[in-house]
């Protein structure tokens, strides 16, 4: 099968799909100047995530972790929504996507226009700080500017050291937000993952959810997957150009 038929294909599930869910990964932002994490040359080849224990016990390992989320700021700030991130903005404004969760925390969906309501933030954003002692939340300028100022560990007024609003390895992820992911997936007719590996637990369960419940499956991403046997449909071309062609044929 051509890529071309295989797009036709897909699309032609999607058409007749009543509910979509879709997960995204690192992939989709690549396109947009964010190096993924476990691709070679991505972002794990030259820093240790710092988990959420240590961030909380040692003030090495916060400054650690503002190091890095420091100097990777103002790429985040710069890169903008790439064509894929756009195609789904159009198909869930169009009614043809139901929820979207993704896995970054660029904020790339949201500066896409995304519908705030079919969106969510599985490991949060970066977008914002929380304080961890008084758990305040505020946006991420004002602590980004601490830390350019010196401060190797930016804190909140209580004295509480700010961390970005993400969710950090050893970190449980909002249940509310894991909730409505699950039941997205275990009620949609098609299960599209966009750039995901789909080696992060619990939320890549919504695979295995979707598909037990009879839904049609999509994985579209470069990497391999564990569940690359059990889709009903794959692609591993880049998603800036196969998504818009589906949107482009879903709508069209």
């Amino acid at each position: 099968m051509t890529q071309a038929e295989a797009i036709d294909a897909l699309a032609r599930t999607w058409r007749d799909a009543r509910r979509v869910a879709v997960l995204t990964g690192a992939g989709i932002s690549t396109a947009s100047g964010i190096p993924d994490f476990r691709s070679p040359g991505g972002r794990w080849e030259r820093y240790q995530p710092v988990p959420i224990q240590d961030f909380l016990a040692r003030e090495e390992a916060r400054e650690e972790y503002w190091r890095y989320k420091g100097e990777t700021w103002p790429l985040v700030c710069a890169a903008r929504p790439n064509p894929a991130h756009l195609a789904l903005t159009d198909l869930a404004k169009a009614g043809r996507l139901d929820l979207l969760v993704t896995q970054n925390v660029d904020g790339l969906h949201a500066r896409s226009d995304f519908p705030a309501e079919r969106l969510v933030e599985i490991h949060g954003t970066d977008a914002a700080v929380e304080c961890m002692a008084c758990h305040r939340r505020a946006a991420r300028e004002h602590a980004q500017e601490l830390w350019e100022a010196g401060r190797a560990v930016p804190r909140c007024e209580c004295g509480g050291p700010w961390k970005p609003a993400t969710i950090s390895f050893g970190q449980g992820l909002v249940a509310r937000d894991l909730e409505r992911a699950m039941q997205a997936a275990e009620a949609c007719d098609l299960f599209v993952a966009a750039g995901s590996t789909l080696l992060v637990g619990p939320i890549n369960g919504m695979f295995a959810l979707a598909r037990g419940a009879g839904a049609a499956t999509a994985i579209l991403t470069a990497s391999e997957t564990p569940f690359d046997d059990e889709a009903d449909h794959r692609s591993r071309e880049p998603l800036e150009a196969v998504l818009p062609a589906l949107r482009d044929r879903v709508l069209g």
